[in-house]
C-alpha cells in the first residue's frame, strides 16, 4: 500500500486563520503554522498535496504555503458543514487511492529519528489498512478529541485494533465504552489529528452527506466508525506528541516544544530561567 497523496483539512470557520500564525521552527527559521504541517505531510514522500479551505482563503494560504504553495492543490468547502464533510470535498483529488490525512490546528513533535507522519504512512504500509495516530491522553483532555477503544494487535507493540470510535466523550462514557488494556488509569488513546485511510471512507462520507444533506454537520468519527465495520482498522500510538493550537495556551505549548527541542534549546532555556528568576 503506496501513500501518494495528502488530504489536509483547514475550513474549520472558527480556525481556519490558525494555520497563517508564524511560529520559529526547530531549525531556528520563522515559519507559518501551514508550512511546518505541510513539511510534516511531504516527509512521508507524498507526491500531491490537497488543502481544504473556505471560500475566499487561497491567496491567504498561498502565501503562507510559501514555497509549497506550487505544489498545492486547493479545494473550498462551500459551506460550513462539519469536519468529515470538509475532508470529504477531497473526494475527486483521493479518487480510488489510499491517503494521508492531517488536520491545520496541531503541530507534531517526534520522540525518534523519523516524524510522526512517517511512522504512520510506514505502519499502514506494512498493515495494508486504515491507521489511525493515536495518543494516550488525561482524560481532562477528552472534550477536545475522539478516542477509541480496541485491543492489542497480537506482537505488535503500540498497535490497536479499533472496536469503538466515540467524538469528544465524556469521563464515564470513555470509562464505559473505550477500554484498552494497558494503558494507565484516566487515560484513554485519542486522535492524534493524523490518519492514513483507505478511499472506503470517502464512500461513507458521502454516504453520511446524503442522508443529512445540508442540515446536519458531518463529522470524521462517525465514518470511521461504520469503516472499522467494514474493514480492518487500526490505532497506532505515536512515538511522539500533538499540540492543539486552537485550545487556550495552544500556540504557546506548540512554541516552547519548538524552542526546547531546536537548535537554539540552550538560549531559550536560559530565557527561560532568567524568566522565572524575575518572577521570584
Amino acid at each position: 500500500m503506496k501513500i501518494k497523496k495528502a488530504v489536509i483539512t483547514a475550513a474549520g470557520r472558527n480556525q481556519n486563520r490558525l494555520p497563517l500564525q508564524t511560529l520559529v521552527d526547530r531549525d531556528g527559521t520563522q515559519k507559518s503554522a501551514l508550512q511546518i504541517i505541510i513539511e510534516e505531510a511531504a516527509s512521508t514522500g507524498v507526491e500531491e498535496i490537497c488543502l481544504v479551505i473556505c471560500p475566499g482563503d487561497q491567496d491567504v494560504y498561498a502565501a503562507a504555503a510559501g514555497a509549497w504553495a506550487k505544489r498545492l492543490i486547493f479545494v473550498e468547502q462551500a459551506a460550513p458543514l462539519g469536519y468529515g464533510h470538509a475532508l470529504y470535498c477531497a473526494r475527486d483529488f483521493v479518487a480510488d487511492a489510499p491517503f494521508l490525512h492531517l488536520v491545520s490546528d496541531h503541530l507534531y513533535l517526534s520522540r525518534e529519528s523519523r516524524r510522526c507522519a512517517q511512522q504512520l504512512v510506514e505502519t499502514a504500509a506494512a498493515e495494508s489498512s486504515s491507521v489511525s495516530a493515536v495518543q494516550a491522553t488525561r482524560e481532562s483532555f477528552l472534550p477536545y478529541y475522539g478516542a477509541i477503544g480496541g485491543k492489542g494487535v497480537s506482537n505488535r507493540p503500540h498497535l490497536y485494533l479499533i472496536e469503538k470510535v466515540l467524538e469528544k466523550p465524556t469521563p464515564t462514557e470513555a470509562e464505559q465504552q473505550l477500554i484498552v488494556p494497558g494503558l494507565r488509569a484516566g487515560h484513554y488513546l485519542c486522535f492524534f489529528g493524523m490518519h492514513v485511510l483507505t478511499p472506503g471512507i470517502m464512500e461513507i462520507l458521502g454516504q453520511n452527506v446524503a442522508e443529512t444533506g445540508a442540515r446536519v454537520s458531518t463529522q470524521l468519527s462517525s465514518a470511521l466508525v461504520k469503516l472499522a465495520e467494514r474493514e480492518r482498522c487500526l490505532a497506532f500510538e505515536i512515538s511522539g506528541r500533538r499540540y492543539n493550537i486552537g485550545v487556550k495556551f495552544g500556540l504557546l505549548n506548540a512554541q516552547l516544544a519548538l524552542a526546547l527541542n531546536g537548535n537554539d534549546r540552550e538560549e531559550v532555556l536560559a530565557q527561560l530561567v532568567e524568566l522565572l528568576a524575575q518572577r521570584q
